[in-house]
């Protein structure tokens, strides 16, 4: 049996494991991430001359933001991004509960549509997109002022076990007593003495204790894989590094007794000087101070920042012979945290996915060199129109004014000594290749990415008399079949691991009732009791073609189960009829279905009418007990 490990060699290992990474600085994958954020940026190349054009085309930034909104409408425009499905009859209700609770985590308890953006954008930009997504038990201390309270309202408040009282001062309210003094007769022997009533001025804090699933998304400098992962569960070394302040690690870590001193490396990091990380920032130079333009902790010791490492590795610690899957929180050498965990909390969607690797490509891979192509271009353009409008001189030395020549103002003078002395060198044009050549780059973009001039814009040709809408809806769904394809890729391969993630923590964490709204109605719900996730499938809502041709078809379908049912054919039932309407509205644009439709199933069930004969046999019945 091997020997158990020891926090020293537990170090060493991650640190060798954190160089040896992909992503790390200055490897590759860095140096490729870093270029696409030059590009989308449209920083200048390196290669410009002084004195000539300095154009940099967008064609990495257009692409990418012409893509995201077809992703986000098919992700974020419904109410359900998920349906869990039943395996049979019993899990029916589960299911449903399932599917609207695991919705609202995502959409409420978390800012799921910032999730969604930040998350492609990162995988159309840096090939991987990464978010974290664990169960945060949490307890904090809220601070509570109050004013002007009587009696009965300070007894209800300090009734509150979970209520602790910082400061309380308490007073006369002189306001009530010269009320009573007024209503109290005067000359009476003996009057007794009239008393205020006190209130009441307390600061609180209130512990708030509890736990929820939280979702934030990885930046891509900030995520390390080891070399040969294929996809992150099965990664033999996993790691996120962020960036602590020492008084967040106390926070996170309230039994270590952490002090400056104790975090010995953490706040060295090279990490600090990362190129990727700092390119992210130079568009508008907001990071100036991490390369040594000012101290951002202005003296505190609880604000030195340091580089926390959650390194996932499968190691044999315990010396068993077999690894562990264990998390390992380290700051420099110092180690925060060492347990066994069950999986590991990331999640990554990639747009290309290239098989047997974890990397793939992202949209600015496949553009990148069209960039470069269409700016050199545009830049011989335009220092060709630059020659033409201010050209060149062939001038006879000492017979003409050369501070006249130099200086360019409308009908400016320019004095000779001899005819001819100054004669303009013509520049030619660019040939219309030039042209054919932007354009011919244009398709080549097209074809790579998916983004037409149609879903860019209203094509000059596409209101023609010749071209009719068949046309236009055919070159459209060829164009979108490439971002059809990222969009199902990240469905099947991001958003469906997330959800299951999600039901798997909720499943195991969340053993206390929670009362929200789903579906217009407060429901309790007890994850705990469901079943194992294996008994549900997760199925993303992704269809195609436009909302005009869903609507269309839908329209239609309507019309058939319509028909169906007046010829009393049994293939359609009110249920149906309702999921055919509350479909209609969605992709009408109306997310709250229950305001235009019903569904029969909270309609109650309308009493049975008696038989008429029946109601007959009863009347003549109590005719005859009235004669008798």
């Amino acid at each position: 049996m091997a020997e158990k490990l020891t926090e020293e060699e537990l170090v060493t290992r991650i640190r060798g494991e954190i160089t040896d990474s992909l992503g790390y600085m200055g490897d590759t994958i860095s140096h490729q991430r870093e270029q696409a954020m030059q590009y989308y940026y449209g920083l200048p190349f390196g290669n410009e001359v002084e004195g000539r054009s300095q154009y940099v085309d967008s064609t990495v930034q257009d692409t990418i933001e012409w893509i995201k909104p077809s992703l986000m409408r098919v992700f974020a425009s419904g109410d359900e991004m998920v349906k869990f499905n039943p395996h049979g009859p019993e899990d029916v209700k589960m299911a449903e509960q399932a599917t609207d609770y695991v919705n609202y985590v995502f959409t409420k308890d978390n800012p799921g549509w910032e999730i969604l953006y930040s998350w492609f954008t990162d995988a159309l930009l840096s090939k991987n997109g990464i978010v974290k997504v664990w169960w945060d038990d949490y307890e904090e201390w809220n601070r509570e002022e109050y004013k002007g309270l009587n009696e009965m309202e300070f007894e209800a408040l300090l009734a509150d076990p979970s209520v602790e009282v910082l400061e309380h001062t308490e007073y006369e309210d002189v306001e009530y007593a010269a009320e009573q003094v007024e209503q109290t007769p005067m000359g009476v022997e003996g009057q007794a003495e009239v008393a205020g009533n006190m209130l009441h001025d307390v600061v609180i804090q209130r512990q708030d204790y509890g736990g929820k699933i939280k979702i934030e998304n990885v930046p891509p400098s900030e995520f390390l894989i080891a070399r040969e992962s294929k996809n992150i569960q099965d990664a033999r070394f996993v790691c996120h590094r962020v960036l602590k302040t020492l008084s967040e690690l106390r926070e996170m870590y309230p039994d270590e007794k952490l002090e400056v001193e104790d975090l010995t490396g953490g706040g060295q990091d090279m990490a600090d000087f990362s190129s990727e990380r700092l390119e992210r920032f130079a568009f508008d130079k907001s990071a100036e101070y991490w390369e040594g333009w000012g101290d951002p902790t202005y003296g505190e010791d609880g604000l030195r920042t340091y580089w926390l490492h959650e390194s996932f590795l499968r190691t044999d610690y315990d010396g068993d012979g077999i690894t562990e899957l264990r998390k390992v929180c380290t700051v420099g050498d110092t180690v925060l945290q060492n347990d066994e965990i069950d999986s590991i909390p990331f999640v990554s969607i990639t747009p290309i996915k290239i098989p047997h690797k974890f990397f793939g490509l992202s949209v600015a891979d496949l553009v990148m060199d069209l960039q470069l192509m269409k700016s050199t271009l545009m830049r011989n353009l335009m220092d060709n129109m630059y020659n033409q409008n201010f050209g060149r001189f062939a001038v006879l030395e000492g017979q003409a004014n050369l501070d006249d020549l130099l200086t360019q103002r409308p009908g400016g003078v320019v004095r000779v000594k001899s005819p001819n002395a100054v004669m303009p060198l013509s520049t030619p044009a660019l040939e219309p290749y030039s042209f054919q050549m932007l354009e011919y780059l244009d398709g080549v973009r097209e074809s790579r990415a998916g983004v037409s001039r149609m879903s860019q814009g209203m094509n000059e040709n596409a209101l023609t008399s010749h071209t009719t809408a068949t046309a236009v809806n055919a070159v459209m769904t060829a164009a979108q079949s490439r971002v059809e394809l990222i969009a199902r890729n990240f469905a099947e391969t991001g958003v469906k691991d997330l959800m299951t993630k999600i039901y798997e923590l909720l499943h195991k964490n969340q053993d206390k009732k929670r009362v929200i709204m789903l579906r217009n109605e407060w429901v309790p719900v007890r994850p705990d009791v469901w079943r194992d996730k294996y008994d549900c499938t997760v199925s993303v809502a992704l269809g195609s073609g436009n909302k005009d041709q869903q609507m269309m078809h839908l329209s239609q379908m309507i019309q058939f189960a319509s028909e169906a049912m007046k010829g009393g054919l049994p293939i359609v039932n009110a249920q149906n009829m309702y999921n055919l309407g509350a479909t209609l509205v969605k992709a009408m644009g109306f997310q709250n279905v229950d305001d235009f439709l019903t569904n029969p199933e909270t309609i109650p069930p309308q009493p049975e009418q008696p038989d008429p004969q029946q109601q007959m046999d009863q009347m003549e019945m109590q005719i005859k007990q009235k004669e008798l």
